[in-house]
């Protein structure tokens, strides 16, 4: 699972990577289904770029499951929706936020 995530307006980067990593981060993996269903997690923030565009996007996150049954139980588990899920709007967008559920495919390495 891909997420691209804009930060809530009036927050800075800054503020967002911050809440992100500090207090969001933290509560998913606080909660014993995250350990249980998720088998790896990367968080990708944009850096600096001369010459090229603003990024669209404060992060991108990437979520890999064993199966779609896996992905399913963690975000319809109750921890999930009574204590993660009402978390993202403390500092996403939720009007800009995306997903694909995907198949990887390693193009080179």
């Amino acid at each position: 699972m891909v997420i691209t995530l804009k930060r809530r307006e009036g927050m800075t980067h800054d503020e967002f990577t911050h809440y992100q990593r500090n207090i969001h981060r933290p509560l998913l993996m606080s909660i014993p289904e995250a350990k249980q269903y998720i088998r790896r997690f990367v968080v990708s923030y944009p850096v600096p770029a001369p010459n090229y565009p603003e990024p669209d996007y404060g992060s991108v996150v990437e979520t890999w499951f064993d199966t779609m049954d896996d992905l399913s139980a963690l975000f319809s588990c109750e921890n999930f929706l009574k204590t993660v899920d009402p978390d993202h709007e403390k500092f996403v967008d939720l009007n800009s936020f995306g997903s694909i559920i995907s198949e990887e495919e390693v193009v080179v390495g």
